[in-house]
């Protein structure tokens, strides 16, 4: 977290957009810790706590988003393509298809919580055609209850744990 913070304390809200945003399509970036750390920044008052909540979500959502986009365009030949490179295999893709289909909007919503789902869910769900309506509203409910858990939950924490450390 202390590589990040530097990042954060200069750049804010934008820095925890593009960070979310590129978390959220695939790439290995420290989301949480970017989420941790701006709560932590915020309740010293060094970032605006709503300013960073947003661009939280916003980059969430717009990060899963740009993965369903891909997905959806590009597809299951992408996937077979180039799934390999990070262990998507056509077998598993087959039960990510079976599980979309039954319990896409679940997985969504949930998979911002599960690091390897939080990378692939918007590519996988538009790779396998969940409907886009029903991804967007899971995709806004998951990153909402994401955001407001890692960024809220730090926040308010933040004393408890002074207290807690100084006795």
């Amino acid at each position: 977290m202390t590589l990040i913070e530097p990042y954060i304390a200069a750049y804010g809200s934008f820095a925890i957009f593009v960070i979310i945003y590129f978390e959220a399509l695939g790439a290995p970036l420290p989301g949480e810790s970017a989420l941790i750390a701006i709560a932590a920044l915020a309740a010293r008052g060094d970032v605006d706590l709503a300013h960073a909540l947003i661009g939280a979500f916003c980059g969430a959502v717009l990060g899963d988003s740009t993965g369903y986009a891909i997905g959806h365009f590009g597809g299951r030949p992408l996937l077979l393509r180039y799934g390999g490179w990070i262990r998507l295999t056509p077998e598993r893709l087959g039960k990510f298809e079976t599980l979309f289909q039954q319990r896409g909007i679940w997985i969504v919503m949930t998979a911002r919580f599960v690091a390897v789902l939080r990378q692939l869910n918007g590519l996988i769900a538009g790779a396998v055609s969940m409907p886009w309506p029903r991804f967007l509203v899971a995709n806004t409910i998951g990153a909402a209850g994401w955001v407001l858990l890692w960024g809220l939950g730090p926040y308010f924490a933040v004393d408890w744990f002074k207290a807690f450390m100084h006795h």
